[in-house]
């Protein structure tokens, strides 16, 4: 499908999005023609696993980090949440109402354990062992959502936003989040749609310049309509990703969704690792803006290497 886009020209798009008005009344949603998993190259998921994530969009890897591990990097996190050149900068999102910290982005580029974690090579293979490439991070960040004060996030794709607003060409990117806490059905755990990555949803309405310091605090640009996610619950059913602290969950870039407000005195923290094939490099953004800053979309698609000597090793 060719679409137009107001700063750039006409370009050919598989991924549709940010429309001014759904594509028909019969259908609002595409089929995906590209596959989850890409190519045959070996690594440490078995066939079965990487069956099961080309068929569900997503794999749980329990006790991914040890205990200890865990420690390490919640210390970490408290370290860069009260760090003032952090809180000072745009990698620091924090909620609207409370002021606690919602999201630090970059927390590849500015820990040193954190970019040892995303190098570790049984973390890393994996990466490459569903992408059929070598990678790079796209994005790195750490969610967290603080007891009786953390809202949500709504239903989304992330590749379409990534599609949209960083221009990445297709969902040949897969994110691992650990959880650094223990992650309950009523602490804001993540749910996910099972095969619906299958399916791609474009959303409809123009991209406002700037729109991603709004979209951190509350997306309302790039979410789909209500009734197509009402569609896609009762086809294909909701998961959730529990468990204790130091579990992994590798999921597809265009898997959908979302999280609830965390009304529990247990807090949640995740640390996110956004792995992207260096044969899929942005280009300009097929929504029609600027590109987003480079903390949010690493502009070049340099290999990571991997850090035998790793902590997480």
């Amino acid at each position: 499908m060719t679409t137009a886009r107001s700063t750039y020209e006409a370009v050919d798009d598989r991924y549709p999005s940010r429309l001014d008005a759904r594509l028909t009344d019969a259908s609002s949603t595409v089929p995906r023609p590209d596959p989850t998993v890409w190519g045959h190259r070996s690594g440490p998921f078995s066939a079965a696993d990487l069956t099961a994530y080309e068929k569900n969009g997503f794999h749980i890897e329990d006790g991914l980090l040890s205990s200890s591990q865990v420690r390490e990097c919640w210390s970490e996190f408290d370290r860069m949440a009260t760090d003032p050149a952090l809180g000072d900068s745009e990698l620091l999102v924090r909620e609207r109402g409370s002021g606690a910290i919602r999201s630090i982005f970059r927390v590849h580029r500015v820990s040193p354990l954190f970019d040892a974690l995303a190098r570790t090579p049984r973390i890393l293979d994996r990466a490459r062992q569903i992408l059929g490439s070598e990678v790079y991070i796209h994005q790195s960040r750490i969610n967290a959502m603080p007891g009786m004060a953390g809202t949500g996030f709504y239903w989304h794709s992330d590749f379409e936003t990534w599609h949209a607003e960083d221009g990445l060409p297709a969902p040949r990117t897969v994110s691992l989040s650990i959880a650094l806490t223990d992650n309950y059905p009523f602490n804001g755990g993540l749910m996910l749609m099972p095969g619906a990555h299958r399916t791609f949803v474009p959303c409809v309405g123009a991209t406002p310049d700037g729109n991603f310091r709004e979209s951190l605090q509350e997306q309302r640009v790039g979410v789909p309509a209500v009734d197509v996610i009402t569609d896609l619950g009762y086809e294909f059913g909701i998961d959730q990703f529990t468990g204790d602290a130091g579990a992994g969950l590798f999921f597809d870039a265009n898997s959908m969704h979302a999280s609830g407000n965390n009304i529990s005195p247990f807090p949640r923290a995740n640390v996110f690792l956004v792995f992207n094939s260096v044969e899929n490099a942005p280009r300009a953004p097929f929504g029609g803006t600027a590109p987003r800053p480079a903390h949010l979309a690493e502009p070049e698609p340099v290999p990571l290497t991997p850090l035998p000597d790793s902590p997480f090793a």
